[in-house]
C-alpha cells in the first residue's frame, strides 16, 4: 500500500463498510436508452456524521434547501436523489416535494424522515413527479453492491458513471473513502462540485468533516470549470459512518491530516473525471500555476485560464495561439507582472520572463493533440501554487445545450 493509500478497483461509495445503495427507473428522465436509471439510494446501516457544502448561487433548489437545514444536526442516514428533473424554481410546493422524497424514503427504510438528505438534478423550472417517486421507492433494495447503479442514477448528460474509492492505512488501522460524482454541463463551481457525494467508515466529528468537506472543495471541486455557469443545485456531502472500529480520529492529529489527505486525492481525481466528461469535450485540461504572490491569486488565474471559451477553442484547433494563455491571466484579477511571467503548453516553453521563446509552433500542436493538455504558468512573484482542470469546447456542447428540453 503505497504511501499508506491503495486505489480500489471499481470502487465506489459503497466500497466503505456500513452503506448500501440501489437505484431504479422511475420515469423522470424522457432521455438516454433503455438501461437508464433515474432515482437512487445511499443509506447507511447507522446514523452518521455528515458535512456539506453546497451552491452559492442564489436562486437554489429545493432539495439544496432541504439539506443545508439538517446538515447543521451533523447526522444523516440516507440520500433519495432524482435525475431528469432539479425541482428548482417551483415554489413552495417544491419544497413540499423535496421533504415528501425524504418521508417517502424514511417509511421504506423505516428510519426518521429527519435522517433522510435529498438531492435532485435535471431541468430547471418544472414540478419534479412526486407521484412516479412515490411509486418507484419501494421498489429500491439497497445492497453492497448497489454502489454503481446509484452512480449511473444520478447523472443527467455525463456520458459515464464518476466513481471511485480507496483505501488508507492509519496506523494499525486501515479505513475506506468512496465517491461518487456527476456533472457534464453547468460545471462553473463555487462551493464544491454540482452532486459528489462521499463515504468513509472512519469515525470523524460533525465539525471536524465540515472543516475538512470545505477545505478539500476549494483544492479540488471547486477548481473545476466546464463552460463557466454555476448549478442551481451544487451538493457535495460526506458521510461517516465509524463501521470500521468506531475510533474517533483526532482533530488535527497526525492520524486525521493522513485522512484528508487521502480524501484530497480521492477528490481530485473525481474532480478530473468531472472536466474530462464535460459536454462535448474532447479533452482534458489542466493549468498549473506556480510563483504566485497569494493562494488566492494562485486559484484564481489557473480558474480563469480554464474558463476561458478562447483557451478552450484553442486546445479544440490544437492551435499554438500562446496570446490566449496571457490575456486570460491578465484578465485573472491575480497579481501578474509580465515581465516574471514563463508559459508552457504541453510541455513546450512558449513564453519566459516576459518574452516569448523562439516558438516550434508545429511542436506545440503536436503537443496538443493528446486526450489530455497540460498547461502550466509561473507568474514569478512569490511561493503560492494551485491547478484547475477545464476541458475543450466543440460543436457538441452547443448542440447538446441547444437541444437539451426538447
Amino acid at each position: 500500500m503505497a504511501n499508506g493509500i491503495d486505489w480500489v478497483v471499481d470502487g465506489g461509495v459503497t466500497t466503505p463498510l456500513g452503506f448500501s445503495a440501489a437505484a431504479v427507473y422511475a420515469g423522470i428522465k424522457s432521455y438516454g436508452n433503455e438501461n437508464r436509471l433515474d432515482l437512487g439510494l445511499l443509506v447507511a446501516d447507522r446514523p452518521c456524521s455528515v458535512a456539506g457544502v453546497f451552491t452559492k448561487n442564489r436562486i437554489c433548489g429545493a432539495p439544496v434547501t432541504v439539506c443545508r437545514e439538517r446538515v447543521r444536526t451533523g447526522s444523516a442516514q440516507a440520500l433519495i436523489v432524482n435525475s431528469g428533473c432539479s425541482n428548482v424554481a417551483t415554489g413552495e410546493v417544491g419544497l413540499r416535494d423535496a421533504y415528501e422524497m425524504c418521508e417517502l424514503t424514511a417509511q421504506h427504510l423505516g428510519i426518521p424522515a429527519e435522517r433522510v438528505l435529498v438531492g435532485s438534478t435535471g431541468v430547471i423550472g418544472r414540478r419534479l413527479p412526486v407521484s412516479k417517486i412515490a411509486a418507484a421507492v419501494p421498489q429500491l433494495a439497497p445492497q453492497r453492491a448497489g454502489g454503481a447503479e446509484f452512480s449511473r442514477a444520478i447523472m443527467t448528460t455525463d456520458t459515464v458513471p464518476k466513481s471511485r474509492a480507496l483505501r488508507v492505512r492509519i496506523g494499525d488501522r486501515s479505513y475506506a473513502i468512496g465517491g461518487t460524482a456527476k456533472g457534464s454541463g453547468m460545471v462553473h463551481p463555487d462551493m464544491a462540485t454540482v452532486f459528489g457525494f462521499f463515504t468513509t467508515d472512519a469515525q470523524l466529528t460533525p465539525a471536524r468533516l465540515h472543516v475538512l468537506l470545505r477545505e478539500v472543495a476549494d483544492v479540488s471541486f471547486n477548481m473545476v470549470d466546464v463552460d463557466m455557469d454555476t448549478s442551481t443545485s451544487d451538493t457535495m456531502l460526506l458521510f461517516a459512518s465509524g463501521a470500521a472500529d468506531g475510533v474517533q480520529l483526532a482533530a488535527d492529529s497526525p492520524e486525521e491530516r493522513t485522512f484528508a489527505a487521502a480524501l484530497r486525492m480521492l477528490a481530485i481525481e473525481l474532480a478530473r473525471d468531472l472536466a474530462r466528461d464535460g459536454e462535448g469535450a474532447r479533452t482534458l485540461i489542466e493549468m498549473e500555476v506556480t510563483g504566485a504572490r497569494t493562494l488566492e491569486d494562485a486559484r484564481r488565474a489557473a480558474r480563469t485560464v480554464v474558463s476561458s471559451p478562447l483557451v478552450k477553442t484553442m486546445v479544440t484547433g490544437r492551435d499554438p495561439n500562446l496570446g490566449r494563455v496571457m490575456m486570460a491571466l491578465g484578465r485573472s484579477g491575480a497579481d501578474v507582472e509580465v515581465e516574471r511571467i514563463s508559459v508552457w503548453i504541453g510541455g513546450e516553453c512558449a513564453f519566459e520572463r516576459g518574452a516569448p521563446t523562439e516558438l516550434d509552433y508545429a511542436a506545440i500542436s503536436r503537443a496538443m493533440d493528446a486526450p489530455e493538455v497540460k498547461l502550466r504558468a509561473d507568474l514569478g512573484l512569490g511561493s503560492f501554487s494551485a491547478t484547475a482542470w477545464g476541458c475543450d469546447l466543440t460543436a457538441d456542447y452547443v448542440s447538446i445545450n441547444a437541444d437539451y428540453t426538447t
